[in-house]
């Protein structure tokens, strides 16, 4: 098994796409910007762009090892979907968090098929705890956990189960995914028992390699220990 502190490690530098934007409110700038000094510390020269339009370049995307993707509620051409999805095929890693990967395009299906899940909805609170008009009316505290195949696997080996105060995705997927970690949502009108989703997965497509985590709301989240453990080994495991 590669040990956690070594995956990526390499002599050669190899190239990262930072595809960010959307929605503002999951800071896809400042969320970048966090981890982009590891990846530069992991030997990788980054390229920050702010629409998908590099997926549609084939002779760009077949150079690239890893796409780091934090964007929100956007829009991707067929031409961009299509050279996404080829890339990966053909050995391109693809990583993300939260909206930034599973809010991303909802009105693609290749796009969703791509990274085998997609945001539903995050419960808020019960309405006699809510404010009006306030963001953390959906920051509720859960608990995300590690499933028995969690502890082999470098991304999250030696981690344990971890609590946070935030939102807690709903997520729409299917049983192809290699699930590491899941979060159970309680039984609350209008569903009538508790549901677990998946929290931290990955998927191969192709020769490539697709990891996903749902928390990562904002900074305040991505800055966890945990989180950010999960999200680094992410990266760093799902690259060419």
């Amino acid at each position: 098994m590669e040990s956690p502190d070594r995956i990526g490690l390499v002599n050669e530098n190899r190239n990262a796409l930072v595809v960010r934007g959307g929605w503002e409110g999951h800071q896809p700038v400042a969320a970048t910007d966090l981890f982009i000094p590891y990846l530069r510390d992991q030997h990788f020269d980054v390229r920050v762009c702010d629409s998908p339009e590099p997926y549609a370049d084939a002779a760009y995307m077949a150079t690239v090892d890893l796409i780091v993707q934090c964007l929100s509620m956007g829009e991707i051409t067929s031409e961009q979907c299509s050279g996404l999805s080829a890339a990966v095929s053909a050995g391109t890693g693809l990583a993300g968090w939260h909206g930034g990967i599973v809010d991303s395009f909802r009105n693609n299906p290749d796009y969703l098929h791509l990274v085998g899940g997609q945001f539903a909805c995050h419960p808020a609170k019960p309405p006699h705890e809510q404010v009006d008009g306030a963001q953390d009316n959906c920051f509720i505290p859960y608990r995300v956990t590690m499933l028995p195949e969690a502890a082999d696997h470098p991304i999250t080996t030696g981690l344990a189960d971890f609590d946070l105060v935030t939102e807690q995705y709903w997520v729409l997927a299917d049983d192809y995914n290699d699930v590491l970690a899941t979060t159970t949502h309680p039984a609350r009108a209008p569903w009538h028992r508790a549901v677990t989703v998946p929290a931290i997965w990955t998927r191969s497509w192709g020769a490539g390699r697709v990891f996903v985590a749902t928390p990562g709301h904002d900074l305040n989240v991505l800055r966890d220990p945990s989180v950010r453990t999960v999200i680094e080994r992410g990266m760093a495991w799902a690259s060419r």
